[in-house]
């Protein structure tokens, strides 16, 4: 069994992930949040938020939009015009393949971008049969992936469920701007519930029909941009060039400064939440050298874009895309302008309108996660069980606190130790099992320390303090635990 097979083996035991409404016949690409999960997620969010809101050197402002939005937003975006990938059919057995990706399993070719007719011709040259049953397959055809739904009682109102969150943020982008009096530049950001009608849901939870995103939208002035790239001229990325990809060769390590002076980024911006996105991810637990920054290649990037740069992150299956940069132009407020009919320029101090140009770090929170679980899931023989090296600040519990046997008082002491802590962390009591045992589901969990009350605890109110990463304890007045606590965390 793979690494992430065994992470999503103790997500479905330990009830981190499972598949929605599993008691039935459950759809694929539908999981929930167990406790958790939820916890976890959260954290993660929140530490997005430290990072990219609210200490953001510029103003980025936040909104909670609704997922169903008309069909003129849709209609202006360019979705259900363009947001859709290739399919084929197998005659016999009726399964459904996205077209591309069946190509690249079966010939390891990069294909993507290429016409339906294009990848039917490669699909009958190299013999690619159903991989279910080995029937023939239909010729390639264009499937969209927006989710339609009928809006009040006699129906004919059409709309969608957002396939990205960005829209609500164009589409209602001049009260934001105005309500708020924000000057360019400053930011719009939003979490929230994504929605796309995948052809083939898999990797546990890496591709879905309803997903999370976390995404920020800058607005700029484009002769104007008021980047702060300042602060981040000296750091380094590895980097995969579109060259070193059709060459195939591997990334290189570059310093953000040199990266500029090779003309490489359309706007400063990009490198600027490039090493962002690395301190994001790197405090999230992530191996620097298990993160890569790559340039998509011409056939990849949207036709209104300036430049794409995807955020890579390693598994044991390869590289898979976790953020997305754009420069995405004036492109969406001018097409929602012309759509619309409103005016989505800003007043500059000089009396002048600008229409704001957009850089975009897209978030994909469920393969952030995917990556958080991988990258902290541990194999330990010498302990007897595995478990999550989640960074403190990250555990979905700080701490577990354990009476070690139920009788002499210690559970009341315990009692009282867990309601003063469950104040300032999440916390959690247990007093069943032997104390290994109890040892053993913390660390599974990520619980980063565990608080033992025993004999000693009664006289001299010390008591143990375990390190989850190295097991090691160390005896610690229970007044001063939160204290050490939120120091450690720090």
């Amino acid at each position: 069994m793979s690494k992430f097979e065994e992470v999503q083996k103790i997500c479905l035991s330990r009830g981190i992930l499972y598949p929605t409404a599993e008691i039935y016949s459950a759809l694929s690409g539908f999981y929930d949040y167990g406790n958790i999960g939820t916890m976890l997620k959260r954290k993660v969010v929140d530490l997005w938020r430290e990072i990219f809101v609210r200490m953001s050197p510029v103003t980025v402002l936040e909104i909670d939009g609704c997922v169903i939005l008309p069909e003129n937003v849709f209609v202006a975006s360019g979705h259900l015009k363009n947001f859709s990938d290739p399919i084929t059919q197998c005659k016999k057995c009726k399964t459904v393949f996205r077209a591309d990706h069946l190509i690249e399993e079966a010939t390891n070719e990069f294909v993507e971008g290429k016409s339906p007719s294009e990848l039917t011709e490669i699909l009958r040259k190299n013999n690619i049969r159903c991989q279910k049953c080995g029937g023939e397959l239909e010729d390639a055809k264009i499937f969209n992936l927006m989710l339609k739904t009928e809006i009040s009682p006699a129906g004919g109102q059409t709309a969608y469920m957002r396939p990205e969150t960005c829209q609500n943020i164009f589409s209602g982008f001049q009260r934001i701007y105005k309500t708020s009096r924000a000057k360019l530049p400053f930011g719009i950001a939003q979490v929230g519930h994504a929605f796309r009608n995948e052809i083939s849901p898999r990797q546990f939870i890496i591709r879905l029909r309803e997903f999370n995103q976390c995404e920020l939208e800058m607005f700029i002035d484009p002769s104007k941009p008021g980047c702060p790239i300042e602060e981040v001229l000296g750091k380094e990325i590895t980097f995969l060039t579109r060259e070193a990809q059709k060459k195939g060769e591997e990334a290189i390590r570059i310093s953000i400064k040199d990266a500029i002076k090779e003309k490489i980024f359309p706007s400063d911006w990009i490198p600027y939440f490039l090493a962002k996105e690395l301190e994001f991810y790197v405090a999230l637990g992530i191996p620097e050298d298990c993160l890569r920054i790559r340039h998509l290649l011409p056939e990849e990037t949207a036709h209104y874009s300036l430049g794409n740069f995807d955020l890579e992150i390693k598994y044991d299956f390869g590289w898979k895309e976790t953020v997305s940069n754009a420069a995405r132009g004036d492109y969406d407020l001018k097409s929602h302008m012309k759509q619309s009919g409103q005016d989505l320029t800003v007043l500059m101090d000089d009396g002048s309108k600008v229409l704001p140009h957009v850089i975009e770090p897209s978030f994909g929170l469920e393969r952030t996660i995917a990556a958080v679980l991988y990258h902290a899931f541990t194999e330990d023989k010498e302990r007897g069980w595995n478990w999550f090296k989640f960074p403190a600040k990250l555990s979905p519990y700080t701490a577990g606190i354990f009476p070690l046997v139920s009788k002499d008082n210690m559970p009341e002491v315990a009692r009282e130790i867990y309601d003063d802590l469950r104040k300032d962390f999440d916390v959690f009591y247990d007093e069943k099992g032997s104390i290994g045992k109890r040892y053993a589901r913390a660390d599974e969990i990520g619980t980063a320390f565990c608080i033992t009350v025993d004999s000693q605890t009664l006289s001299d109110k010390t008591v143990t303090l375990r390190n989850r990463n190295d097991g090691k304890q160390v005896r610690i007045k229970s007044d001063d635990l939160a204290a050490e606590l939120g120091k450690m965390i720090k």
